[in-house]
């Protein structure tokens, strides 16, 4: 804890994949304005994967004991993207490389429970979002987790 008993939290830094640009763009403003560092938006898979080697590739030991200022903590996702890879392809790489995904889609998905944290129905303002992340925040560092409009947590 914090100043203030503020909790630190577990996600700052986010990649948002989303192929329709509108979409990207109000969401890369709501999540910067909630706060959050937005790694990059991208709207396919291979670009979304080489910002994860990029962000995620060891750095040299600098002697500095400090956190590591790249990574990505969080990814949201639409399921359908440019390129001719998804959603859950995504998620499947995520996975495999420990970070956690939420589908943003108008859609529920099928059979994600075991890729991702769960989904945020669009559309959604932007007040939705940020409670949908700050529930995420939770769910991640284990607390009670409240329910948010359109959004689903496995």
């Amino acid at each position: 804890m914090g100043l203030f008993g503020k909790r630190k939290r577990i996600v700052k830094r986010i990649l948002i994949v989303e192929d329709e640009p509108l979409v990207a763009f109000d969401n890369e403003t709501m999540v910067a304005d909630a706060g959050y560092e937005v790694v990059a938006t991208v709207d396919d898979h291979d670009d979304a994967v080489e910002v994860l080697e990029s962000e995620c590739e060891p750095l040299p030991p600098s002697g500095d004991e400090d956190e590591d200022p790249r990574g990505v903590h969080l990814i949201l996702t639409d399921i359908s993207l440019a390129g001719d890879k998804d959603g859950y392809a995504l998620a499947r790489e995520a996975k495999r490389r420990g970070i956690p995904v939420l589908f943003v889609t108008a859609t529920p998905p099928e059979g994600a429970e075991e890729l991702v944290l769960g989904y945020l129905l669009k559309p959604y303002q932007e007040r939705t979002l940020q409670a949908a992340l700050k529930m995420i925040d939770r769910k991640l560092s284990g607390q009670p987790v409240k329910k948010v409009d359109g959004l689903v947590l496995y």
